[in-house]
């Protein structure tokens, strides 16, 4: 195994998981919790190959349809869906899931455990000899993992503490549909072999930042806001 493209792949979800970590200043997480997502994320890889080697026998579809499907279905779909799961099977279930914030602390710990492993299938194994594939999926990919991540963690945190039996439900719902939206859209710009799409790749991933930065803004307030009426 290639060493430096080693570091190269995991460093991406490093940097993303020491700003998560550091932003969760005022009530954070137990690290062996946090350790613990982050390899069920990791491992949540195994089960979305073996779906996504079945959902892609289905895909009979031409063309733009065919990458619709494998963009939505076969990757948004499965890969958001077990990392969800993760989520929803350890760090749900715990006493220290106990402020919004938290959903999307640990959402980005699953998120970019399996991040990682995915970077490196691709850079350390798979593209071997393109140097620019790690640059590439440093820049977009695995920071896309984290942004969606985000979005699930914000709409399961919505969901476990809201007491209107209607609304947990559709923010539960929520926090698997929205991040396969978003992760369909991200994939299927690059899947569709349309020039003129991928004009929007750039504009789509500032836009993935901005709509994202603006819930964990609103947690980290929630957050702080917390504290200090526990303080007092």
């Amino acid at each position: 195994m290639n060493t430096r493209l080693f570091i190269i792949a995991i460093t991406p979800a490093i940097i993303g998981l020491g700003a998560i970590y550091l932003s969760d200043r005022h009530d954070r997480e137990p690290l062996r919790i946090l350790i613990l997502t982050f390899l069920l994320g990791a491992l949540a890889v195994v089960p979305s190959i073996i779906v996504e080697e079945i959902l892609i026998r289905f895909n009979v579809f031409p063309g733009v349809a065919g990458a619709l499907y494998n963009a939505f279905i076969v990757a948004g779909l499965t890969e958001e869906y077990f990392k969800r799961f993760m989520v929803l099977k350890v760090p749900f279930k715990t006493t220290y899931f106990n402020e919004k914030l938290d959903g999307i602390v640990y959402g980005v710990f699953s998120a970019l455990g399996f991040a990682t492993v995915e970077n490196i299938i691709y850079v350390v194994f798979t593209y071997t000899n393109n140097p620019f594939v790690g640059l590439y999926r440093g820049i977009f990919s695995v920071p896309a993992h984290a942004v969606f991540g985000i979005t699930m963690g914000y709409y399961l945190s919505l969901s476990k503490f809201d007491k209107d039996l209607s609304r947990k439900k559709k923010n539960m719902i929520m926090s698997l549909v929205l991040p396969v939206i978003l992760h369909g859209g991200f994939d299927f710009i690059l899947m569709a072999n349309i020039p003129q799409l991928t004009l929007l790749f750039v504009p789509y991933v500032l836009f993935l930042w901005w709509i994202n930065e603006r819930k964990l803004s609103a947690f980290l307030y929630d957050s702080k806001s917390r504290i200090k009426k526990l303080k007092e």
